[in-house]
């Protein structure tokens, strides 16, 4: 059996960073604890827990590792699937009790519960967003001298510089939710919007997509409230950019390998 640990938003890998195998939890639990079971991995069966508070977290000289960080430790598999764990347990810490009638929910399968009173069914939801890199065509048509627009936003935990971003709202495409990011956060307009890749994002529960877009006009005016600076960058000048874990840096890359 394979163990997707959680202690909060930490999980807990065994002594060589991987995700603990073992017949029983590695971490002691109550009798009759909840398991959320997991698609089996590795040709395993595997299930995500959340740590009890006060558990002896020592047992099994288990680590533990912020999920983010754990990235540059797990195989791209045990990456994903730990992601998904720590959604599903997300879920189900938030969905104890029914949202129509406050009547206790039962769990129906693996992915979905069954209110007790009014059979209201419920399963885990994502919050969209879109990422999108902005280039700027110039005006020699040089692949050298083409820009990128990299930010850096206040809620950026490091002081590399990323890209724009947000949520989808209710009634918006994506396209229409990444050109109004874009003229809130910016004030410039886009065009030539392409798709480009998608990323789970279990933090604790999005799913990013990610885009390319034209520069179209406008003057830069970044939006105070979520960005401290930012501008136009050529592909030899580069600021510090995010963590290769990120959808952004693999947009980045993307573009940086079309020169």
């Amino acid at each position: 059996m394979r163990w997707f640990i959680f202690d909060k938003g930490d999980i807990l890998l065994a002594p060589d960073g991987h995700i603990p195998a073992s017949p029983e939890c590695p971490i002691p639990l109550p009798p009759h604890f909840p398991l959320q079971p997991l698609p089996d991995f590795d040709n395993e069966p595997a299930c995500a827990v959340q740590a009890p508070a006060d558990t002896d977290l020592t047992t099994g000289n288990l680590r533990k590792e912020p999920l983010r960080s754990s990235f540059y430790l797990l195989t791209p598999a045990e990456y994903r699937m730990a992601g998904k764990a720590r959604e599903l347990l997300y879920w189900d810490s938030t969905s104890r009790f029914c949202s129509k009638c406050g009547a206790p929910m039962r769990r129906a399968t693996d992915i979905s519960k069954c209110c007790t009173a009014c059979g209201r069914e419920a399963w885990p939801a994502l919050s969209i967003a879109i990422i999108v890199l902005i280039r700027r065509i110039a005006p020699s048509a040089q692949k050298e001298d083409e820009e990128v627009l990299l930010v850096h936003a206040r809620n950026f935990a490091g002081n590399f510089h990323g890209l724009i971003a947000g949520f989808v709202e209710t009634g918006e495409n994506l396209e229409e939710c990444l050109q109004r990011e874009v003229m809130e956060e910016t004030g410039l307009r886009v065009k030539n919007i392409t798709y480009k890749a998608s990323q789970p994002w279990p933090y604790p529960s999005g799913l990013m997509v990610g885009f390319f877009a034209e520069y179209a006009g406008g003057d830069l005016h970044l939006q105070d409230e979520e960005l401290t600076c930012g501008g136009w960058f050529t592909r030899s000048n580069l600021p510090e950019i995010p963590g290769k874990m990120s959808l952004a840096r693999q947009l980045i890359d993307m573009w940086m390998l079309e020169a």
